[in-house]
């Protein structure tokens, strides 16, 4: 009996590649199963042909048909046993021609009846339960029945037979049913793996695509972090520029020496995030360092006040923290570049404490509604960081108050993995 299960609701790839890993037992050992038929055709056979009883006429007779069973099985049983799915008309009429060839030598020669060691097997395999076991009775009762009825037989001799047939068919129901119930936990089981291949395929490819989305929304971020605020500052100069050009020369190549600066500070931070590695301006310094490196940029290209205070026991943090920070700071001052005004001061304190650090930029600018609805992507993607690394944003705002961005980032929260903020 094949033992490679139908499941429809797997992809037929992963059914090729369960099939390379776990060959079909049954069509892998065949040769072994003809092996075993051949032995008990051969060893029936001989029993049959130095049978004292009946005559010459009769054993020859039985020799004859029972010797028919084996173009029966090549040609006809053998094709079915090897059907991947059991055509229960073909295994019927199969199991029906081999009982026949069986019942009528069995019932004149009584060594026949060893041939049912290779028939019922056949029967389990081929037939559902019901079947089998009406067959498997016909198989162990009908011979000795005809035999008993065949000619007048001594009363032990007749009981013995019959004990020995109903024994064979207890063993025979008992063996059999434990075997097809094996059988069928084997195709539930297979059945239950094929649907955990499927699975664990679909939780690789939902994997896959979730790595590819949140490798996007990173680069995302730190192309708005980086690139955009860079190309934002340089079009804020070039604007800058082209009003001073005419009656303030001096201010103007101030402007564009500080927009050559801006160029390559974005360039040096293009190949950084081309190279995977982290923020330029923490390349080799301190993240105070280089938050002073961002109000010093603000103040030039501004001209508004920009302070920055540090507070607490200043010390190496994990990458993850310090590149949160340091964007939480970039993000904080575009936005008081683009919507504070042009004379908002800002302030900024980074504040070193035994367990977290505390990020804070405030400017006195025009403010905004916290509660108002706002397209940007700035403030949802500084969250998105803070999150990253078990922190929390807080925004307070009002029209005309000026607005204080807080970032609390946990230090001990921050593991390797955080590291990926990079």
């Amino acid at each position: 009996m094949p033992d490679d299960l139908p499941v429809e609701d797997t992809p037929r790839r992963l059914t090729e590649r369960v099939a390379l890993r776990a060959p079909d037992v049954h069509n892998h050992t065949f040769r072994r199963w003809d092996a075993y038929y051949g032995v008990v055709f051969a060893a029936t056979l001989v029993f049959v042909l130095f049978a004292s009883d009946p005559g010459p006429a009769l054993r020859a007779l039985a020799v004859v048909l029972f010797t028919a069973t084996i173009p029966w099985y090549v040609f006809v049983g053998r094709p079915v046993l090897r059907a991947e799915g059991a055509d229960q008309r073909r295994s019927v009429r199969y199991i029906a021609g081999a009982v026949l060839l069986f019942l009528i030598p069995s019932a004149l020669v009584g060594e026949t009846r060893i041939a049912a060691f290779s028939l019922v097997p056949q029967c389990f395999i081929l037939l559902r339960m019901r079947w089998a076991l009406t067959a498997i009775a016909v198989v162990n009762i009908a011979p000795v029945a005809v035999w008993g009825l065949w000619a007048p037989r001594e009363p032990p001799e007749l009981f013995f037979e019959s004990l020995s047939a109903v024994v064979t068919l207890t063993f025979s129901v008992v063996m059999g049913s434990w075997i097809i119930r094996i059988i069928d936990q084997s195709r539930e089981r297979a059945a239950l793996i094929a649907e955990l291949e499927a699975s664990r395929e679909e939780v690789a490819r939902l994997s896959a695509a979730h790595g590819a989305l949140a490798e996007r929304e990173r680069l995302s971020r730190e192309i708005h972090d980086t690139l955009a605020q860079g190309f934002t500052s340089l079009l804020m100069l070039v604007q800058a520029v082209e009003s001073e050009v005419e009656h303030d020369v001096p201010l103007a190549r101030r402007h564009l020496d500080l927009m050559a600066r801006t160029a390559r500070e974005n360039l040096a931070e293009a190949r950084a995030l081309v190279a995977g590695a982290g923020p330029a301006d923490l390349d080799g310094g301190s993240l105070p360092d280089a938050v002073r490196r961002l109000a010093a940029r603000h103040r030039e290209q501004t001209g508004a006040p920009a302070v920055v205070e540090v507070s607490g026991a200043v010390r190496p943090l994990p990458a993850g923290v310090e590149v949160v920070a340091l964007r939480s700071c970039q993000e904080s001052l575009t936005n008081a570049r683009r919507h504070a005004g042009p004379d908002a001061a800002v302030t900024i304190g980074l504040g070193y404490g035994e367990g977290a650090l505390r990020v804070l930029v405030r400017d006195t600018g025009r403010g905004f509604d916290p509660l108002a609805r706002h397209d940007g992507y700035g403030l949802a993607g500084l969250r998105t960081r803070a999150g990253e690394v078990g922190g929390a944003v807080r925004v307070s705002s009002g029209p005309g108050e000026g607005t204080t961005v807080t970032v609390e980032l946990p230090v001990q929260a921050a593991t390797e993995g955080a590291r990926s903020a990079r």
